[in-house]
């Protein structure tokens, strides 16, 4: 099975590396993972006065600043995974990337008082958008 795994970096990107971890069905050779990052973009305005080698360099070390530990995990597991970056609003890009696996697995968490009734934002919007099948892991 392709898997999608949206990560930020964040306690709820290691919650849902618990998880995993915890239930060998979805750690195995029977699953291809990629990781993907979106880094926010830069506001134009500075972007156009940021040299573009600069710019690519920041977006790959925010990126390799979230992979790191994963790449740590995944070897530990002994499971090949693919890392990806991309840049852009996270939920557009992890929805028009999901049509092509065949599962989407993300953390999320709830806001405030409402936090049992609402998942975070970017999963919202990604659940709402995309018709991949996805596992979210509070």
């Amino acid at each position: 099975m392709k898997i999608l795994v949206p990560v930020d970096g964040s306690p709820f990107t290691k919650r849902m590396l618990a998880y995993l971890a915890a239930h060998d069905e979805w750690l195995g050779s029977a699953h291809q993972y990629t990781l993907l990052h979106v880094a926010p973009a830069v506001p134009p305005r500075a972007a156009a006065v940021l040299d573009k080698a600069i710019l690519q360099g920041h977006y790959a070390e925010e990126s390799e600043k979230v992979f790191k530990p994963l790449r740590t995990f995944f070897s530990k597991q002994k499971i090949d995974a693919s890392f990806v970056a991309k840049v852009g609003p996270a939920a557009d890009t992890i929805a028009h990337l999901a049509d092509q696996f065949d599962l989407l697995i993300m953390g999320s968490h709830g806001h405030g008082v409402l936090g049992s009734l609402v998942m975070g934002s970017v999963t919202s919007k990604v659940l709402g958008s995309c018709t991949t099948p996805l596992l979210i892991i509070r």
